[in-house]
């Protein structure tokens, strides 16, 4: 796959000279789990999901309310972080016998994420969490603080067992792929690093409220943004942000610690978020991946979508990096990618980013 992308849509892509194989971590919202685990969160995900092509696994969710009661945020549990060694030394081992002579390998551990709201609405649904934020207040507060409390627990179990992950990772919001968002600094780590066992402070933090993106800026600060910002404390550096639109929070999010990207999602105002960012954060753009399922291939409209964004923060001094994510198909068309790919290098090698 990377090299693939190396010789169809290269764009600003660095290429590590090593192979990353992730450390058997037992607890976590993905992988292996302890046998009989309820759920990370004590609650597992009950939904119905209905996929349009059954050649994609992008699906549809539908989840089940889970937390309709005060009883039910009872069974909210903080998760068990474990390390499985020997599932991680047969992983490590086998990786050693394909690559050693021909690239390094390297243990990964855990990118920690500040994502309570993405795991409420997992448990409730969508519905039930915006109405309840407006009808039943109390009732989300103790939602959330549970949820709260089980990431700053969470980041604390990673932390005294060294799983920690890559304290510069190829990341959007924790995902590790081919093209992503290019994180290194000469910031990180901090004084008294240790690569055997990292810290919050050596790394950078990722965290969103995606269900947030139609809720009023009062409602952001007090739902999410007083419960954040003490695990952001603890990061070195930090990336806010996915899909909602933030262009008027952003006098909000400088109290973030240790901010210093913001996503600026497909439905933005790009002319007022570039304004009210200035040179005081990076404008992590993701265009909208919508130009990838049309019927026709609009090459004139991407082109003036980039260019608008460039311009805009060229104007008004705002550093700015561009991402093409979310891309659920191409209509098996490939090409568009890699036409998208040339058009963006394009516009950036003009020198106007």
């Amino acid at each position: 796959r990377t090299l693939y992308a190396w010789k169809h849509m290269p764009v600003d892509m660095v290429v590590e000279p090593v192979v990353d194989v992730p450390k058997a971590i037992c607890g976590l919202d993905y992988g292996k789990r302890p046998s009989g685990d309820s759920g990370v969160w004590g609650l597992k995900v009950v939904e119905r999901t209905v996929a349009t092509d059954p050649h994609n696994d992008v699906v549809s969710h539908q989840y089940v309310d889970q937390l309709e009661t005060e009883e039910d945020v009872k069974k909210i549990v903080n998760p068990t972080i474990v390390l499985d060694e020997e599932a991680t030394a047969r992983a490590e081992e086998k990786a050693h016998k394909i690559f050693d002579g021909v690239i390094a390998v390297e243990m990964q551990g855990f990118d920690v994420s500040f994502s309570p709201w993405g795991r409420i609405v997992e448990r409730r649904g969508a519905q039930s969490t915006l109405l309840d934020l407006a009808a039943r207040p109390e009732h989300m507060h103790r939602i959330v603080s549970r949820l709260a409390d089980g990431h700053l627990s969470l980041l604390d179990q990673v932390e005294e067992q060294g799983l920690l992950g890559d304290i510069n990772p190829p990341m959007y919001l924790g995902q590790r792929i081919i093209q992503s968002s290019p994180n290194y600094t000469d910031e990180l780590p901090a004084d008294g690093f240790d690569p055997a066992r990292p810290r919050a402070r050596d790394c950078w933090g990722l965290g969103m409220a995606q269900i947030f993106a139609d809720v009023s800026p009062a409602m952001h600060q007090e739902f999410e943004l007083d419960y954040a910002v003490e695990w952001y404390s603890r990061m070195g550096l930090v990336y806010y942000g996915c899909c909602e639109p933030l262009h008027n929070k952003i006098d909000l999010l400088r109290q973030i610690p240790n901010l210093r990207k913001i996503s600026m999602s497909p439905t933005v105002d790009v002319e007022k978020g570039a304004e009210r960012i200035g040179g005081d954060f990076v404008f992590s753009r993701k265009p909208n991946p919508a130009v990838f399922v049309t019927d026709g291939w609009e090459p004139d409209f991407i082109e003036r979508d980039i260019r608008e964004t460039v311009e805009y923060c060229r104007r008004y001094g705002c550093p700015v990096e561009i991402i093409m994510k979310d891309i659920s198909t191409v209509r098996y068309k490939p090409q568009r990618l890699w036409e998208w790919a040339d058009i963006a290098m394009s516009i950036v090698g003009e020198g106007n980013a």
